[in-house]
């Protein structure tokens, strides 16, 4: 069952490696922390959700429109050759960032602060996860992507073709 956009899961878990992280933000979780934690990071972590949940402005700036590909931050809506996309917040936060400086390389950890508002405490799975759903929506081929592209060993970058 699917969880509404307004509901933020922060998975708690013993399980310390990469596929278990990865399946976890997967099935939907906002952040994975692996025991042993700090109750500091714990804290930080639930306030950065909180502030997520308790209102988020809208996204600011101009309509992004690019090789067929159409993101209308008012709305905060996304259309593809002319189809609406239904994305969720992260991913629509994640690709009006990148799409604002078409070309530009992100690093993941530049990401993760940008789009999740947070230090990079969060491990960079969390991104690599949201761009593959991301391409999975947008993208016709999504191992060949037509706007969301991987910069082997750096990140990210939003180039339409």
């Amino acid at each position: 069952r699917e969880i509404g956009p307004h509901v933020s899961v922060i998975m708690l878990t013993a399980k310390d490696n990469e596929a278990d992280r990865v399946l976890g933000l997967e099935l939907g979780a906002d952040d994975c922390v692996t025991k042993p934690f700090s109750p500091r990071e714990l804290v930080a972590r639930v306030r950065t959700v909180l502030c997520r949940v308790e209102g988020r402005p809208p996204v600011p700036g101009p309509r992004v429109v690019l090789d067929g590909l159409a993101i209308d931050p008012a709305r905060r809506e996304v259309h593809v050759d002319g189809h609406l996309v239904q994305l969720t917040v992260k991913e629509f936060d994640l690709l009006h960032f990148m799409a604002r400086s078409p070309g530009q390389v992100f690093r993941r950890d530049q990401i993760f602060e940008h789009v999740w508002q947070d230090v990079p405490l969060g491990d960079s799975a969390t991104v690599t996860v949201h761009v593959r759903r991301l391409r999975e929506k947008i993208e016709e081929d999504p191992s060949d992507p037509r706007w969301v592209q991987t910069v082997w060993g750096v990140g990210y970058r939003f180039m339409p073709r």
